[in-house]
């Protein structure tokens, strides 16, 4: 039989019985890069789990995927962004001082330029009601933010090392935890005479992080017994490099859910302990001291309590909503 000359342009291809069948190079191609399903159902479509481009989805982009369908999500995230908004140019949509006060005014009902009314000494309601938004705001974001990173660095270490710092910081733990929350504040702020937010963000600090640390220690004991934390340890990684390029990454979901939602306990508690008048002191505005400053005249003027009360109600809400929403959302039990 005469020897058949080389021919690049085909190419062999097992039948599947033991023997070869010749193909064009372009029928090799076609068959090799179909990805091919079962016998007889045609090509298989993509793997739910593929992002656009053959990608695999991570849990971010799923969570992200998933609360941008969610109302509640969005619903939650327009009120903070207006919040936000407010708190940063309060005076875009109040004209005027909040500390400004005619007493010839006091507790009289809405009017031009005062849609809200004016309180007990003559105050804008509207005004102190839109300036308040940005003491709620920044003392619940910085509390939320040294509660978080204190806590989860504390917890963290706790967790990864284990041994005797661990017992030491589980004891501390307790007992910071033994500490009624607004009990401790009316003794510790109670001495200070500062007017700034500050003395109130670091309370919450010093009596919040056992929280957040708890649930750090937990997550980390749980990432670090996965198999690329062990592997990484064998490959030599030092503990710098695991905890933050292996085990922060995928341990640090369940902070920012409890973050979220204690984002609105803050802002709660800081009205409260300006409430019983060891928080924020005047001439601070704040939702707080409103509403301690109209709770004597609620039979005669109920909207000097009305505005500020259901303006840190709807705020707090809407925390609590957004944490929620990002709970479901990074929560892989529910997929």
């Amino acid at each position: 039989m005469p020897e058949q000359p080389y021919e690049p342009e085909r190419a062999i291809a097992g039948t599947g019985m033991g023997g070869a069948m010749d193909l064009a190079a372009s029928e090799a191609t076609t068959v090799e890069g179909t990805p091919g399903g079962p016998e007889g159902t045609g090509p298989a479509g993509p793997r739910p789990s593929a992002a656009p481009g053959g990608r695999p989805r991570s849990l971010w982009s799923d969570a992200w995927r998933d609360l941008r369908r969610n109302p509640v999500f969005l619903l939650s995230a327009l009120v903070i962004l207006f919040l936000v908004l407010v708190s940063l140019w309060p005076s875009a949509i109040a004209s005027g001082s909040p500390l400004t006060c005619d007493l010839a005014r006091a507790q009289d009902g809405p009017g031009p330029g005062a849609p809200f009314g004016y309180d007990g000494q003559g105050c804008n309601v509207y005004t102190r009601t839109v300036y308040g938004a940005r003491t709620s705001v920044t003392v619940g974001l910085c509390a939320t933010l040294g509660v978080a990173l204190f806590g989860s660095v504390l917890g963290g270490l706790a967790g990864y090392f284990g041994g005797v710092w661990d017992a030491v910081l589980s004891r501390i733990t307790d007992i910071v935890f033994a500490i009624p929350v607004v009990l401790g504040g009316l003794v510790l702020l109670s001495v200070v005479t500062s007017t700034t937010v500050w003395p109130v963000i670091g309370f919450m600090v010093l009596l919040g992080w056992p929280q957040i640390s708890r649930i750090a220690r937990g997550s980390v004991i749980t990432v670090k017994q996965h198999d690329y934390v062990q592997a990484a340890r064998a490959l030599g990684a030092s503990d710098t490099r695991i905890l933050l390029r292996h085990i922060a990454p995928n341990a640090v979901a369940p902070v920012i859910v409890v973050a979220t939602i204690a984002l609105g306990t803050y802002i709660a508690l800081e009205a409260t302990l300006s409430y019983l008048g060891v928080g924020l002191k005047p001439p601070s505005v704040s939702w707080g001291i409103d509403i301690s400053a109209a709770s004597p005249y609620i039979r005669n003027a109920p909207h000097a309590l009305l505005w500020p009360s259901g303006a840190l109600a709807v705020t707090v809400l809407a925390f609590i909503m957004l944490g929620d929403a990002i709970r479901d959302a990074l929560d892989p039990k529910l997929r």
